[in-house]
């Protein structure tokens, strides 16, 4: 098997897409019994993405809004002097 070195990069996709070709395009028909996945698909995933990224970043948002408040409180509980040191 001569293969020019031109010729080398075609030969590899050649390769790859008679060894996982057929997988491929097996992928694109789902178990249309599963209804989560068949919503999934139906609804472009990036919709998807989008929302769970949402998600995260409002649980950090509040975890960090929270943690200002705990911080501010203990702040102000040490700069003010205490009453029965006197």
């Amino acid at each position: 098997m001569n293969i020019r070195i031109q010729d080398a990069p075609q030969a590899t996709v050649d390769t790859l897409t008679s060894t996982y070709g057929n997988k491929w395009s097996g992928a694109e028909q789902l178990d249309q019994s599963n209804a989560f996945i068949q919503f999934m698909y139906s609804n472009d995933l990036i919709f998807v993405v989008l929302g769970v990224t949402l998600i995260i970043w409002l649980v950090l948002l509040f975890f960090l809004i929270k943690v200002d408040r705990n911080v501010s409180k203990l702040e102000s509980t040490i700069n003010t002097p205490e009453e029965h040191e006197a």
